[in-house]
Parts: structure tokens; sequence; C-alpha cells
């Protein structure tokens, strides 16, 4: 085999190899965001995630709270302190959400898509 042919292989060879150990990693890498409740509110108030990302609220305060989506999407059960609920947002939009036993408490959620966009409303 020529030097030149034998160069070629080798580096086919190890772009695939670097293509096979980046795939894992890159499907396995899911965002995910966390919002505080705490003293009657939600921290951060608004957050702009990517479609896929998972958020989980944790109830760091001494009673206890929902997370309610607006338009029915999810619902927690009552969380206790230090309770967690995890949803992951899948489709770009815009959610609102709210504490069912504190109404006055309520959150916003911004999806976009991957690239970066919101579908047109």
């Amino acid at each position: 085999m020529t030097t030149a042919k034998t160069s070629g292989i080798r580096a086919a060879t190890f772009a695939a190899a670097l293509f096979l150990a980046a795939a894992p990693a890159l499907s396995a890498q899911a965002a995910e965001m966390e919002i505080k409740i705490d003293n009657f509110s939600f921290t951060p108030e608004r957050i702009t995630v990517k479609a896929g990302t998972t958020i989980t609220w944790t109830n760091e305060d001494d009673i206890p709270h929902t997370v309610a989506s607006s338009a029915k999407l999810f619902k927690s059960k009552a969380l206790d302190t230090d309770d967690k609920y995890a949803f992951t947002f899948t489709t770009p939009g815009v959610y609102q959400y709210f504490c069912s036993l504190h109404p006055h408490m309520t959150g916003t959620v911004v999806v976009e898509a991957v690239s970066g966009s919101l579908p047109p409303q």
C-alpha cells in the first residue's frame, strides 16, 4: 500500500472513531434547569430554555406548594419542604404556571426550538 493511501485510511478511521465516540455524548446531553420555590415565589420567575429541557422545581419554603400549568399540561402534587417536581418541555412555546395553593405565585417558561427560533403564534 502506498503511503498516501495508508494516510488516507488512517485519517478516515480516525474521523469515524471520533464520530462514534461523540455520538453517544451528543444524544445523552439533556438540558436541565432548576427553579426554586421559596418565600411564596418561583425563582427565576421567567426562564427561557431550549426544547427538550427538563425543569425541576424544588420547594425550599417551609410550607407546601404546587406547580400547575395554566393550560393544564402538567401539575405536581403538593410539594413539602425539599420535595421536587420535574417536567420536560418538548414543544416550543410560552408556558404559564402557578401554585394552585397560592394562585398569586406565578411563573413563565419560554421554550425555544433547538434552532433558537420560536414558532409563529
